[in-house]
């Protein structure tokens, strides 16, 4: 049986969870008095006419690099919310445009040739990276054109802070959030020391750093956490390091280089000891020899697969359409698709294509400022907006409802287990 736990906190710029004895989904909730920002058209938020809107905008996924196994379902999911919101272009005036890009990562660093193609094509939002140190590294070129950037995936805390001239939102919850699940889970399972390996950027220090927290506020203790830097291709030393600490547990905090770490680390260490986190948690498969990861458990942002298995399978019959192959992993796809719904639905409500327009409405629309019509399709919230009144967009991933700096106060956080054909499904408990 499967059991939720809800935690709330009123504070202003973070989440926190609690997970109490086994659960499948730690979801946390932050209430804010925000303010609703007036309309330019004087409060009708451009309803009683469709005006014709012509959106363009770009995406820098990772089509290459070591998250490159997140770009597919992120793709897939700006592209399938762009086919919904064209359908509706006769009744809102709106048609949208998408120009896909990659971004690489800090070692390939194809950003730093996509982000000028992006922004030379002149388009209102660019919606990535996956990584937040990949969008640190391009954040300031982005909104400092006075373009949006929006990123489904990114969880640094960095971001909730950062001066982006109120241009940047995310619809993935800060790294606060899961670090805590993570940290409870390892301590709940009966751990009482903690080793990890750990990513040497903004994502993995921060991660590490909220896990460990979480776990010693427990009673554990972490007694070892070497770290690496992206571009490495050996990790000997790092195993060595964290395997002669002896700990109870191993938390990965890592992107895809986890492919070379398991394979030497599973010949030394139990799986079902071992923890993943979003920036590695895939279907291995055939990769590993059959019960490598048996009982390795892992956090994933989101509601779980299971959860949402209509719109994983509306989005594979999409592809199939496409001639496009199915998904092999769905990470992340919902937070894309719901990041491209709220651009469309931003731009509705302004009435116009421009960035700054779009990002004062983009709280308003996710529900933020607190009185808006609930909806949970683009065509019902469009309705609503051209009807004069104001949307709140409850979307795939999760309610989202924007704060003031465009982090998501609503968040659910995924708990899997590794089978014996080294495929994660939701955890049991």
């Amino acid at each position: 049986m499967s059991i939720m736990t809800k935690a709330s906190a009123f504070r202003s710029r973070s989440l926190k969870a609690t997970l109490g004895g086994v659960a499948l989904l730690a979801t946390s909730a932050l209430v804010l008095s925000g303010c609703t920002t007036p309309t330019d058209d004087g409060g009708d938020n451009g309803g009683g006419s469709a005006e014709e809107l012509a959106l363009s905008i770009g995406t820098a996924l990772p089509q290459t690099g070591n998250l490159a196994f997140l770009g597919p379902p992120e793709e897939a999911g700006v592209a399938y919310a762009a086919s919904q919101i064209n359908a509706e272009s006769e009744s809102t005036g709106l048609t949208i445009d998408v120009t896909f890009g990659d971004s690489g990562d800090t070692d390939n660093k194809a950003y730093e040739t996509e982000i000028p193609r992006l922004l030379d094509a002149g388009v209102s939002a660019i919606i990535g990276a996956a990584s937040s140190g990949t969008s640190l590294q391009f954040i300031d070129q982005v909104v400092g054109a006075g373009v949006i950037q929006f990123s489904p995936a990114n969880t640094s805390d960095a971001f909730t802070t950062y001066d982006d001239n109120g241009l940047y939102f995310r619809t993935a919850p800060s790294d606060v959030l899961q670090g805590e699940v993570l940290g409870n889970l390892i301590a709940e399972d009966g751990h009482q020391t903690l080793g990890m390996i750990v990513l040497n950027d903004s994502y993995g220090t921060g991660l590490a750093k909220y896990v460990g927290e979480a776990f010693e506020a427990a009673g554990g203790e972490v007694v070892a956490q070497p770290t690496y830097n992206t571009g490495d291709t050996t990790f000997d030393a790092q195993i060595s390091e964290v395997v002669a600490a002896a700990p109870d547990a191993i938390a990965l905090i890592t992107f895809d280089e986890v492919a070379t770490i398991l394979p030497t680390l599973v010949a030394q260490f139990p799986a079902e000891n071992l923890y993943f986190v979003d920036g590695n948690l895939k279907n291995f498969g055939d990769d590993l020899p059959a019960g490598s990861l048996t009982g390795a458990k892992g956090t994933l942002p989101g509601l779980t697969i299971d959860s949402i298995a209509d719109f994983t399978g509306q989005l594979d019959a999409f592809l199939e359409e496409e001639g496009d192959e199915p998904l092999a992993d769905y990470s992340y796809a919902a937070e894309s698709f719901d990041a491209t719904i709220l651009l469309a639905l931003a731009s509705l409500a302004a009435g116009s294509t421009e960035s700054a327009d779009i990002a004062e409405k983009l709280q308003e629309v996710s529900g933020g400022s607190g009185d808006g019509e609930k909806c949970e399709s683009y065509a019902d919230c469009a309705a609503i907006i051209l009807d004069g009144g104001t949307a709140d967009y409850d979307g795939i991933s999760g309610p989202i409802t924007f704060d003031e700096v465009g982090d998501p106060t609503e968040a659910t956080i995924g708990i899997y287990q590794f089978g014996e054909d080294n495929t994660y499904a939701a955890y049991e408990g």
